[in-house]
This record gives C-alpha cells, structure tokens and sequence, in this order.
C-alpha cells in the first residue's frame, strides 16, 4: 500500500533460479561420470584383451624358444604372418643379439631401443615403409635375441572414435534435455512462488480479503498456501474487530461531543459570563471541533475501506478533477510561494467517485503545501496505459526519510509534530485507492517525495 515494491528482480537473485542450477550441476557431474564410466568400460576393455593377449603370445613364444631354440621360433613367426586371419594386425620383430632382424613383418627401430618396451607401450613403428601406431612388447630370450610383439592399433581407435562420437552427442542431447528442464523446473518454481507472492503483495496494499487460489496439488506450496490462507482469514478477524471497534468508538461518542459542543456555545453565548471563562470556553470549543473532525475522518476511513460509497461509482476522467483542486488550493500556493503545475497525458478514464478521488488528491497536495518550503514545485502528472491511469504528485520540497516511507498511510502517522494535523490524511487516501481497486505507494524525488496513485482504467 506504502511502497511500490512489485519490481523486475534479476534473474540470478531467484532463489528458483540457483535451486535450478543445483539441479543441474549435480545432473551434469552424475552424466560426466556416466559417461567416463562408459568410456572406461567400452575402450579399456578392449585394450586389456589386447594386452592380455600380446602377453600371453609372448609367453607362448618364449617356451617354443626353449624347447626348440632360435630356428624353431622365426618358423613360428613366418607361420602367424603366414595366417592370413590376424597378419594385418599382428606385428613381429626378432632380433639377434646385436640387433639384426632375422624375422617379422616390422622395420628395424631405429627411434628407440627394444629394451624400452619390456614393460609395454604404445608407439609409432614403421611396418614396409609406413607408420603405424601400435601396442608393442619386447621380450629377452635366453641368447641375448629380442622379440617384439605388436598389435595395430587402427580398429581400436576407429571404434574409440566412435565410441566417442557416441558420448558426445548424447551428452549434447542431454545437455538440451537438462537446459529444457532446468527451464521448466524453474517455471514451475516460479509459478507456484508467483501465485502466494502475488496475493501477499495485493494483501500489503490493502486488499485483506484477497486469498493464494489453490494451486491443484497436495505439494508443498499448497500446505504453504493453505497456512497462509487460514493466517489471512485470522488477521482479517483481529483487523476487522479493531476497525469495529475504533469505528464504535468514533460513531457512539461524535453525538454526546457534538452535544457538549452545542452546550459550550451556548453557555459562551451568556452575558453573565467574564472575558477569561468565555476565553476558556472558545479553548474547549475548538479542542472538541478537532476531536470531532478526527472522528470524522476515521468514519470516512471505515466507510471507505468497507465500500459503501460504491453506489456513487460512475465513469470519469482525472483532469477535471485535478483543475478544481488546483483552483482550490492555486491561492494557498501562491501565498506560501510555491509553484503548482499539472501536466495531463491522454485523458483516459476510471470508474469511481469523483468527491472521494477529489477528496484524496486535496489530501496529498494539501500535505505537499504542508510540508514544502518557499521555491518548492509540486508537480501533478496524468499517465494512461492500457489497463491502468498513474495519477502522481512530485514535489521538490524536503522529502521524507526513507526508513519513514513504510510508515506513511498508517493511522495517526505524522512525520513532524510541529506541523498541524492527525496524521488520518494519507490512511484516507490509502482507503479510497482501495475501495477504487487501486494502488497507492511512495517514492524518494531526490529531493521530495513521489506520491503514486493508480487506478484501473475504465472499459466500457
């Protein structure tokens, strides 16, 4: 009601938003996982069995070796080159003890020394001229000769590519599937979160009997809904019991103070009376008048905020409204040096009463007179969109600080004592703006103070 505080956040400030990349890293580091396990499996099981089986060729070898020496072994290796089922991937070389080749299908190596590959490695050797990326072993026979094993490692890396290929683009579908959900995710956050904030926000501009619609679903933004709900409906019971009972108050003893008040008039009209008793009685006279006007204006208050005066509704458009307060207030301006100007935009119009809106825009250029200085302009601006017509008044005067903002249209809220008044002018505004369906809130001018009205734009 105050504050307009309904503005554009951020959308790394939601907390759907961080709730939704939470999610989503924590899907991100389970898919890198998944797929680093997938890889792991598919290509490292491939090389194991290639290994395993290098490793057991070479034993193999190195037994035929000791039962039938160095002849026995190159036949062995001219017969697995000779088989045409493994020849293109099989590689061999046996060496002599000072490094001649006496057999296989590889090239002599002349980048590095056989004994570098006791323990296995990937290289790139050289078979009939041409390079080749292989898994390679050298095993030491009994005499001093080297024989190398070697597996060709083209189908394995064709297949790691594809296997690769494959986890990419699956994690690039997943990674569209995670972008998409993480959007609905957070919509559907933001959806159930929007619904409770909204009506909060309407009950903070006055709206008390405004409720959170039921969301449709057991969750717990429903629970949370129906908690606020039954809050709402307590709060309106209190509110409602204090209201009736202020309103009580007002209504039962405005009659007896306007009776005392006939009272003292007539005893102060008394010829038998001195100067200082019918001094004091004038006191008394305008203390009650004041005390009567408060009441006044607490029962305009309550019949505002109950909408009694909606039979008077018609439509209506603001500028005509807004030139009779100016001609009202021109000379009070005038006398006190401060400038007024109006500044009207598209004469849209609202469905309303033109005494209470009258009344309510008296209220705010009347405190802005109040409290503005000689020099001060108080500038007063129409604006119409489609839906709605911003009715503000912008001064330039000393402003309001702002941890009083909030404050201001509450009930006997008055900023400086010193100045007159019951602080019940702006809660007036505040209760018209509400039984109009409109929106009432405060803003810092730098200097001065923004005073805000919003009302719903008629459509016939």
């Amino acid at each position: 009601m105050n504050n307009k505080t309904d503005s554009k956040r951020q959308p790394w400030r939601s907390v759907g938003f961080w709730l939704a990349c939470s999610y989503g890293f924590l899907v991100t580091i389970t898919m890198i996982a998944t797929v680093s396990i997938i890889y792991v499996q598919t290509v490292g099981v491939m090389y194991q069995g290639m290994t395993r089986q290098i490793i057991t060729a070479s034993k193999k070898f190195e037994t035929r070796f000791e039962h039938g020496g160095r002849e026995t072994l190159i036949q062995d290796i001219e017969r697995e080159l000779s088989d045409d089922r493994n020849a293109g991937r099989e590689l061999f070389l046996y060496l002599d003890p000072q490094g001649v080749k006496l057999a296989g299908n590889l090239d002599p190596l002349p980048s590095f020394h056989p004994d570098d590959l006791l323990r296995g490695d990937r290289r790139l050797v050289t078979r009939g001229g041409y390079e080749v990326r292989a898994y390679v072993l050298a095993q030491v026979m009994p005499d001093g000769s080297r024989l190398i094993l070697g597996h060709d490692l083209h189908d394995q890396e064709v297949i790691e590519s594809l296997v690769l290929r494959g986890i990419t683009s699956a994690s690039v579908f997943a990674t569209i599937l995670l972008i998409g959900g993480l959007f609905v995710f957070r919509q559907g956050l933001d959806r159930s979160v929007e619904i409770i904030r909204r009506t909060l926000l309407r009950v903070a501009a006055g709206e008390i009997k405004e409720r959170v619609e039921p969301l449709g679903q057991d969750d717990e933004f429903a629970l949370l809904g129906n908690d606020i709900n039954k809050m709402l409906d307590r709060i309106e019971v209190l509110m409602n019991g204090v209201r009736h009972v202020s309103d009580t108050i007002a209504h039962n003893l405005r009659t007896p103070l306007t009776r005392i008040l006939l009272q003292l008039r007539h005893v102060a009209d008394q010829t038998d009376i001195t100067a200082v008793q019918r001094k004091n009685i004038e006191k008394a006279v305008i203390a009650i008048e004041e005390l009567i006007s408060v009441f006044e204006k607490l029962l305009q208050i309550a019949d505002a905020e109950a909408g009694t005066q909606r039979i008077h509704f018609q439509p209506l458009v603001l500028s005509s409204l807004i030139n009779e307060v100016l001609d009202f207030y021109g000379t009070v301006a005038d006398a006190r040096g401060i400038q007024m100007l109006f500044t009207p935009s598209e004469d849209a119009p609202v469905m309303g009463d033109p005494d209470l809106i009258a009344g309510a825009l008296a209220n705010v250029v009347d405190n802005a007179l109040k409290y503005g200085r000689e020099g001060t302009t108080v500038v007063i601006k129409s604006e119409a969109t489609r839906d709605h017509v911003l009715l503000t008044v912008t001064d330039n005067g000393p402003g309001i600080p702002e941890k009083d903002l909030a404050q201001l249209g509450n009930r006997f809220f008055r900023l400086d004592r010193s100045v007159s008044g019951h602080g019940l002018g702006l809660a007036s505004v505040a209760a018209v703006m509400a039984s109009h369906g409109g929106r009432l809130w405060f803003d810092d001018a730098r200097p001065g103070l923004v005073v805000c009205m919003e009302f719903l734009r008629h459509k016939p």
